[in-house]
């Protein structure tokens, strides 16, 4: 199994994205080792990875590079699991954007989102992981597409970004995003994001309810526990960064956490795609991007938080993960 993993309400989205773009999916999956009755199980999900290589084979296919927006065609809350009616029960769209943070994993745990205050408006940012594979850039745009395509559907207004962000070049045709977004583009960018208007997120949500609110709350937070507690990845991530302000963790200090034996950590980490050192990286890495962005931290704190005992290893670390020095990284953010 791999280590990230999407579940079958996105992958259905996506899927259906697809097909109105005319590839064929119900041929395309079992070349790809997918399932496609799969995507009628609430409770299936699909390797993060499989996905990618969706999104590269669906491009090739229909010679599209700009398929992903057709996402914002197939609006349904379903989508977002559990988490779509949870967003629809808000109060406004800023608390459902909270919500959609909260449980993103639900969802797929390939996007890392943060939804924060700015002195122009709200942004929410959105970063993608892959595991093996470099991660799909139409995979970001899909993401981007829906979730305001979703907040023009549950507010019934044609709301518009103050600015859409993107990492990468700019796409050779702009046709297809100006029709979608509708906003100014920002390309080259740190970070995937939509920035919206302050009134636009906190105008009351005509779906509003909140006995409905506390109740998907509930629902997603048992799936969430439930999803979580099976992998061992997430639980050793936990520690690991409990642990790290403390020193750089041993591999048998998290073991012991996890009342398991090393070798059965090493196992149960292996049958989910990873390595404990791979793991440690990973979260060092995911960790170092969100201090980075608390501008109160300086770098040397960084460093020890991360639990390098040597701040030349940090460097040496975030050049290999980013190809930048963190003070160039915190820059550009």
């Amino acid at each position: 199994m791999s280590e990230r993993t999407t579940s079958s309400s996105w992958a259905l989205g996506i899927v259906q994205a697809l097909e109105m773009g005319g590839v064929d999916c119900r041929r395309l999956f079992p070349e790809l080792g997918l399932d496609y009755a799969a995507l009628d199980d609430p409770d299936a999900r699909f390797p993060q990875d499989a996905m990618t290589r969706l999104w590269q084979r669906a491009v090739q296919l229909s010679g599209n590079p700009a398929i992903g927006l057709n996402m914002a065609k197939v609006v349904r809350p379903a989508s977002f699991h559990v988490v779509g009616y949870a967003l629809m029960s808000s109060r406004t769209l800023k608390e459902g954007f909270a919500r959609l943070v909260r449980y993103q994993r639900i969802i797929g745990e390939g996007a890392d989102l943060s939804f924060r205050p700015l002195p122009e408006g709200y942004a929410l940012m959105l970063a993608i992981h892959g595991d093996r594979l470099a991660p799909a850039r139409q995979s970001a745009e899909a993401s981007l597409a829906y979730a305001l395509a979703f907040c023009r559907w549950m507010t019934g207004k044609p709301i518009r970004p103050l600015l859409v962000s993107f990492q990468g070049e700019p796409p050779a045709d702009l046709e297809p995003y100006k029709q979608v977004f509708q906003a100014p583009f920002q390309f080259n960018a740190a970070h995937y994001a939509l920035l919206f208007e302050r009134a636009d997120m906190e105008s009351p949500l005509p779906t509003a309810n909140a006995s409905l609110a506390q109740l998907h709350d509930r629902f997603a937070g048992e799936y969430l526990a439930r999803f979580s507690e099976s992998r061992v990845t997430h639980l050793a991530r936990q520690v690991l960064c409990r642990l790290l302000p403390q020193g750089e963790p041993k591999r048998d200090t998290v073991a012991q956490a996890l009342h398991l034996s090393q070798r059965t950590l090493q196992r149960r980490l292996q049958e989910e795609g990873t390595s404990f050192q791979q793991l440690l990286d990973d979260t060092r890495r995911e960790l170092a991007v969100q201090y980075l962005a608390q501008p109160n931290l300086t770098l040397l704190e960084t460093a020890y938080l991360l639990g390098f005992a040597d701040p030349s290893n940090f460097f040496r670390a975030f050049r290999r993960w980013f190809d930048a020095t963190p003070g160039e990284y915190r820059a550009r953010l």
